[in-house]
């Protein structure tokens, strides 16, 4: 993404005599340009959101190899389940301040497509040095590997958020939103279906830590992949800014730090809902494999195979659910609904014996709209050029829960068993719950736009839209009206979900 431009930059005229030869220069290749390699076409934008999801594969897949040999973890290193938690609570910890930073340095420093690169290669090193621990039984190697994978996968996840936001800002975001949480979890459900198998094909050359070290070491040729994506996904990106002329900071504004405090109740109720909702899906499933073999008699390859439910659901599910709030609108309420169903799955997982898949399909069901629908009402609440430190915030709140609440559910299986622990997580769920009811409340006394249908809002464009920009042309003293009303015009229509989607044609002023 380009650097930000600060208030004295765009006073500047937009166009020198040299880059108007340059533009000419451009726009003759541009036309020679065809099909889905042309930035100005709808393909290129839907190749670079295969690129964008390919992104963030290895981090998910990576993510959940200790939960996908959970046994074998615990018997070949001789961890304790407090021990075994603690893979995945220390990935938590560094991110409850490192995100934040690394969504700021995104919006003020690197721009989106160094970050990603940079981001991504911190990752791999943290998958690499986890491998080596394990392969060596070093406890504490595999902490820090596990430390530094996540200051890389959670700081990536923010900027693919400004990648999605970047590209697909407009009536397509939803559908985005659940397209990369999709191929994130199929990454997640690819995982916990080999690794298995990965192992039993390891263990035939080597034994004791060698066995488990050998696996991540194959599972770290994933984000090799991703590593690649990133630098396709930055080069097209790259691309389409030159040709397209597209600007990151429409709105011509720095962001800094002490925007914090001007951010609404609505998106803190968001980081709410982050962290009380992602508490009862992940330590759930990174746990759910030793519940199921206990619960319901399971081998390991069938408590895998149902605890991977979840993440196949979400894989099919979460672009269709996109697809539907894109259509629908009403993001709060579908964040309603999908935490009543959750609340509903995990009884039905700790009050019953039915067959466990029904409570498995209808969390994947239920998160698969939770992320379809909460994720893109930050960009409905916060500017864009606010965008990377918003969403670093949520993930460093989110990371900051799931590190306290890894730690506390592995001390409550050891302790009290997997009922207490499906009791500890509808507790949390009932407060995302509670988080959401303030949304809708707010929101609906505010005549807010979080929980519209698409056509309303552009309705209340249509009518709040030329008051605005009125308003700024009229202001005494303003000696740049135009400039003004486009900076308003802009603010608003991010603000409210019918901005641009990245086509030229979309960048062009409302008003003349």
């Amino acid at each position: 993404m380009p650097r930000n431009r600060s208030t004295d930059d765009s006073r500047q005229p937009i166009l020198q005599d040299n880059d108007e030869n340059e533009r000419s220069y451009n726009d003759n290749e541009l036309e020679d340009t065809s099909g889905c390699c042309n930035p100005s076409k709808t393909w290129y934008r839907f190749i670079a959101l295969i690129f964008m999801c390919l992104v963030g594969f290895a981090s998910y897949f990576c993510y959940d190899n200790p939960g996908a040999l959970q046994d074998n973890f615990k018997a070949d290193l001789n961890l304790s389940t407090t021990q075994f938690a603690m893979l995945y609570s220390i990935y938590s910890w560094p991110n409850v301040i490192l995100c934040f930073i690394g969504g700021f340095l995104i919006d003020r420093v690197f721009g989106i497509r160094l970050g990603t690169i940079i981001y991504m290669f911190i990752l791999m090193i943290g998958q690499l040095i986890f491998a080596f621990g394990a392969t060596i039984n070093g406890f504490y190697i595999m902490l820090l590997g596990r430390f530094i994978f996540g200051i890389g996968a959670e700081s990536l996840a923010v900027a693919q958020n400004n990648y999605a936001v970047s590209w697909f800002k407009g009536k397509e975001l939803n559908m985005v939103f659940g397209l990369q949480l999709s191929f994130a979890r199929v990454g997640s459900t690819v995982n916990f279906l080999v690794m298995e198998s990965v192992y039993k094909y390891v263990k035939q050359y080597y034994s004791g830590p060698y066995i488990i070290g050998m696996s991540l070491f194959i599972a770290a040729g994933t984000c090799i992949m991703s590593f690649i994506s990133a630098l396709v996904l930055g080069w097209m990106d790259k691309r389409a800014e030159t040709y397209l002329r597209r600007v990151e900071n429409t709105e011509g504004e720095t962001p800094h730090l002490s925007d914090v405090k001007t951010f609404k109740v609505s998106f803190w109720m968001v980081s709410v809902i982050c962290v009380a909702y992602y508490v009862a899906i992940f330590p759930f499933i990174a746990l759910g494999k030793v519940f199921f073999e206990r619960k319901y008699d399971y081998t390991p390859e069938q408590a895998n195979t149902v605890n991977s439910v979840i993440y196949s659901i979400a894989a099919i599910a979460s672009p269709l659910c996109g697809y539907i709030v894109d259509r629908t609108g009403r993001n709060v309420m579908w964040v309603f609904m999908s935490t009543v169903i959750t609340i509903g799955a995990h009884a039905l997982l700790a009050f019953s014996f039915v067959n466990p898949y029904i409570g498995t399909i209808l969390m994947g069901i239920a998160y698969s709209m939770l992320a379809s629908s909460l994720w893109p009402l930050v960009a409905l609440i916060i500017p864009e050029y606010q965008l990377g430190t918003a969403y670093g915030i949520c993930q460093s709140v989110q990371n900051l829960g799931l590190a306290v609440v890894s730690m506390f559910a592995g001390v409550i299986v050891d302790k009290g068993g997997y009922l207490m622990l499906e009791l500890f997580f509808i507790g949390w769920l009932s407060v995302a719950l509670l988080a959401t009811v303030i949304i809708w409340l707010q929101d609906f006394n505010n005549n807010g736009t979080l929980n519209m249908t698409p056509s309303e809002r552009e309705e209340q464009a249509k009518t709040t839209l030329p008051q605005l920009t009125s308003s700024s042309i009229n202001d005494e003293g303003s000696d740049e009206p135009d400039r003004q009303a486009r900076e308003v015009r802009n603010k608003y229509l991010n603000r409210i979900g019918v901005g641009d989607t990245g086509n030229s044609s979309d960048t062009e002023p409302l008003l003349q």
